[in-house]
């Protein structure tokens, strides 16, 4: 069993709101962690998935209120989004009663936006958390685990596979559930062939700047409707729209964003890379690490971090640009797959534009040492621990 490190943050939640989400695509072990919470306060546990657990609902306000004195687990709210407004009402009168904390535990597979529209009627009685795949804090510090992590990607049952070949066939068999299963629930109907398509399209052009244009010509449908399906998978929390930096600094910025699938197992899933042999060779190689190591610095970055990054017509270009809440300011990150670290004029010109607090280059190795006076190259690992504790490397502040 891997200790997640949420585990804390929704026990905290728990200790202080009536009602808890926990948000993140299927499979990354919301489940897991809810049961796990739950044996620990005997709480009661539904899943709404299973017509008999729905059933049970048919009079939420009977039923739930029955168990006012223990933590309910709802399993695939979103589901059932009528009963966002009925837990409002439950838990107002829990409140009057004295039950004003610990009341609920829910989990959805869409993003924060999206499971928001359903349950505005919560407002002030809910809190949010964020549930990824695993992150190269919360496997074991060695160059095979990182590597496994890269391949396979951080979903549990593919990270964790017995080898290779079945870890890339839980991947597949992700993919299909999603595709002929999942997707209709939160959007439009979408033919599973054509989301499929543009899925591989997004993990073949893995990093670069969005063009629905050049994506909808291949698809044969209108960049409006490729814009569409984008947001979809967005919304499900497995592809992510990094916006550029916006700057007031007189140069020409460019304005679209660039795109990621999310999980770095599944761009190789998506685009039939097994192993890291297969990757190493793979065209898509730096664009997958960029991605990779972009989705492990935002799951340790402190909430509220604002994610982007620079790039102008003349060149100059940071990968990775945080805003770090706290007056923390402004932090630039070059990434880099190999060990030689210095990095380029553009990264340079772009930090003589931003004037960033701290600025480094991330690389697969260990450790962390100085390049320029103003420039630190420091590990992957190191890197994600800096963030999650909130300072500089180095001992800076």
């Amino acid at each position: 069993m891997i200790k997640r490190r949420i585990k804390d943050k929704v026990k905290q939640a728990l200790g202080y709101q009536a009602a808890v989400a926990i948000i993140g695509p299927r499979q990354v072990g919301k489940t897991t962690l809810a049961l796990e919470i739950g044996d620990e306060v005997d709480a009661i546990y539904l899943d709404l998935e299973d017509r008999g657990d729905r059933d049970k609902l048919s009079d939420p306000r009977a039923f739930l209120e029955h168990y006012e004195d223990r933590l309910v687990i709802l399993d695939e709210i979103h589901r059932v989004p009528e009963l966002f407004q009925e837990l409002r009402g439950i838990i107002d009168r829990g409140r009057r009663k004295g039950n004003r904390t610990g009341r609920f535990l829910v989990l959805g597979s869409a993003s924060v936006d999206l499971l928001r529209q359903s349950g505005e009627s919560l407002a002030g009685r809910i809190a949010y958390v964020d549930m990824g795949p695993l992150d190269i804090l919360e496997i074991p510090a060695d160059a095979d685990d990182l590597n496994t992590l890269w391949v396979r990607g951080g979903y549990p049952d593919s990270n964790l596979a017995a080898d290779d070949e079945q870890s890339f066939q839980i991947r597949k068999d992700f993919i299909r559930t999603y595709l002929q299963r999942d997707v209709g629930m939160f959007g439009p109907r979408v033919a599973a062939e054509m989301l499929e398509r543009l899925w591989t399209m997004l993990a073949h052009s893995q990093g670069s700047l969005l063009n629905a244009s050049r994506f909808a010509s291949g698809l044969g449908v209108s960049a409006q409707t490729v814009t569409r399906y984008i947001d979809l998978l967005a919304d499900l929390l497995l592809v992510r729209r990094l916006p550029p930096l916006r700057a007031n600094i007189g140069k020409r910025l460019v304005k679209s964003p660039k795109t990621y699938v999310r999980d770095s197992g599944l761009v190789h899933a998506l685009l039939g890379i097994e192993d890291y042999n297969g990757l190493a060779g793979h065209p898509v190689v730096g664009a997958s690490w960029e991605g990779f190591v972009i989705e492990n610095l935002l799951a340790a970055a402190p909430e509220r971090t604002m994610a982007s990054f620079y790039r102008t017509a003349a060149g100059a270009e940071i990968d990775l640009v945080l805003e770090l809440p706290d007056k923390r300011g402004l932090w630039a990150i070059e990434i880099k797959r190999g060990l030689k670290t210095r990095p380029g004029k553009g990264f340079h010109n772009a930090r003589e534009d931003l004037k960033p607090k701290q600025s480094f280059v991330v690389h697969p190795g260990e450790g962390s040492h100085p390049i320029t006076r103003d420039v630190e190259a420091i590990g992957l690992r190191e890197m994600a621990a800096v963030l999650e504790g909130g300072n500089g490397a180095g001992g800076r502040t």
